[in-house]
């Protein structure tokens, strides 16, 4: 595992899949499309980005929901919670779904994407907003400033 000093539990809603989450995120981020609102029945999901290496599922077994396509969305088997996102072609990361997380207001959303799809009323605190998704080139940039603002404050503004 990544890094062992900081571990965040989580779990579906009913508790039969548990995983827990090594180290600080990536970033994190909401997403207004319409896919995601259709599967959070919101105005938004709401994902915390760790590497692979950093993630373990440590009860149940989770399926596979969603579309069933190129980007897995993992879910319990019993309640039906949507836990976390393999996405398409970056098996090095999963999108947790912060929600999920012990402490999930310790993450507010830094980016939020698919703002030309979101909910006229729907309003989050992130510093970064995007119509569709960021350019390749910005998530470096990204990254490494969510990095310093969040090892700053220990949450995100």
């Amino acid at each position: 595992m990544a890094d062992d000093r900081v571990a965040q539990e989580g779990t579906c809603r009913c508790g039969q899949v548990r995983f827990r989450v090594h180290g600080e995120p990536i970033v994190t981020m909401a997403c207004h499309c319409t896919g995601c609102q259709r599967m959070t029945a919101s105005a938004f999901s709401l994902s915390v980005l760790y590497p692979s290496a950093s993630f373990e599922v440590v009860q149940g077994e989770p399926v596979i929901g969603g579309l069933h396509g190129a980007t897995r969305h993992f879910f319990c088997p019993h309640c039906m919670s949507w836990l976390f996102t393999r996405p398409e072609g970056m098996d090095e990361f999963v999108n947790v779904r912060t929600a999920m997380l012990e402490d999930p207001g310790r993450f507010p959303p830094y980016v939020e994407t698919w703002t030309s799809e979101k909910l006229p009323w729907a309003t989050t605190p992130a510093v970064h907003s995007f119509a569709t998704l960021p350019p390749m080139e910005r998530y470096p940039e990204l990254v490494e400033e969510y990095a310093r603002v969040s090892a700053r404050t220990g949450i995100v503004p």
